[in-house]
């Protein structure tokens, strides 16, 4: 009995440890899949950005990595993250059939990427933007802190500004790597923004960083909100003054120059009505004119500053055909009045040179209309009856 007694307590330790292996290899199992399949998801996302970025350097005419599929060119590195990633002809295509029964809903040829990886935003590509008309769940939108734009025109952002404070609350840090910023006065685009603390503008791709006084005037156009860092470093009290001393001109002449019909708009009620008195020579002795000292918007942007702003290149298009049409329309209606007033100075000479005989008939045809005064009398009663009827 205490011989069976051991055996059937063996055998179900046996059991036990064969159930305990059987769950730790399933378990494992389970954990190879899932680990295989988050390794492809990422080989799928390095190849989705190695694809955006190759459509975005055929885009620019700069030295294509689609010359990485020629043959003396199989092993071009794609960068990405500034980390080297190899791309070969039959890698996608490869790759491609081995995800399309592993991960579902992306294609390795996707023009544009989204992804939000703790609490920074990532935009790949110019067909990301359209993600910003999505309806973010409450708890993402706020916890986006960062917003990094790369492989898209700087154009094409500037046209979502105004949604990205509306969905993105929160969000205080941009960054731009490969956005073709080129001038400074594209700066001016970003006071669009509710509220920046940091800034970062990645050498590649933006060429505006070349300049030597650009963090100056990104400083001295953004005044208004205080930034802290500017490319990962911190901004001192000595940038701001240096930033203000050399741009601080700029925003005087700038809004001199502008017409008043475009100043207003720039303007608050309060500030309208104070331009008003100044126009009428009211304000100057008040301290009216301080343009910095009291010209402050909603927000804190000072009038001067706001009439620094950036249109861009379809903007320019669009006003460009709007002034066209006006100038048409303008030039018909001088064109029609110099031919009415033509017509009338044509009228005046002919009247003038027909005149003299006309004065001669019209007072002999009355001299003679009125000789017999029997029958005119009688001609005037039956016109006043004829009116009569």
């Amino acid at each position: 009995w205490k011989v069976s007694k051991e055996l059937e307590l063996k055998r179900e330790e046996w059991e036990e440890e064969r159930r305990m292996a059987s769950v730790a290899v399933r378990k494992e199992e389970e954990r190879k899949r899932e680990s295989h399949k988050q390794t492809l998801l990422k080989e799928k996302k390095r190849l989705t950005i190695c694809n955006i970025a190759r459509q975005w350097e055929i885009q620019q005419n700069r030295v294509a990595l689609v010359g990485s599929l020629n043959t003396n060119k199989d092993n071009e590195p794609c960068q990405i993250n500034g980390s080297a990633a190899y791309v070969f002809p039959e890698e996608s295509r490869s790759l491609d059939t081995l995800l399309s029964s592993a991960v579902q809903g992306l294609s390795v040829l996707e023009s544009h990427l989204v992804e939000v990886e703790g609490d920074t935003l990532y935009l790949y590509g110019s067909g990301a933007l359209e993600c910003l008309d999505r309806n973010w769940s409450v708890q993402t939108a706020a916890a986006v802190v960062t917003v990094s734009f790369m492989f898209m025109e700087f154009d094409e952002i500037v046209q979502v500004l105004t949604k990205l404070k509306t969905k993105f609350p929160n969000s205080v840090h941009l960054k731009f790597k490969e956005t073709n910023l080129v001038a400074l006065q594209q700066f001016n685009a970003l006071a669009q923004v509710n509220r920046i603390e940091q800034l970062t503008v990645d050498p590649q791709g933006n060429p505006v960083v070349s300049f030597t006084l650009w963090k100056y005037y990104v400083l001295f156009r953004l005044n208004h909100f205080n930034l802290q860092k500017i490319n990962g470093i911190e901004v001192t009290q000595n940038d701001i003054v240096m930033a203000e001393r050399l741009f601080g001109i700029l925003a005087y002449v700038a809004s001199s120059e502008l017409p008043h019909y475009r100043m207003l708009p720039l303007l608050g009620e309060s500030r309208r009505k104070q331009f008003h008195y100044l126009l009428e020579g009211k304000g100057k002795k008040s301290g009216i004119g301080n343009e910095e000292g009291s010209d402050n918007r909603a927000g804190g942007e000072s009038t001067a500053r706001a009439t620094l702003n950036y249109s861009t290149k379809d903007f320019h298009m669009e006003k460009l055909e709007e002034i066209k049409g006006r100038r048409t329309l303008c030039q018909t209606y001088v064109e029609n009045l110099v031919k009415e007033a033509a017509d009338i100075n044509l009228k005046n000479e002919s009247l003038q040179k027909l005149w003299p005989q006309m004065f001669i008939e019209l007072v002999r045809d009355a001299v003679v209309e009125i000789r017999n005064k029997n029958s005119y009398m009688k001609l005037c009663l039956q016109r006043i009856a004829d009116q009569k009827e």
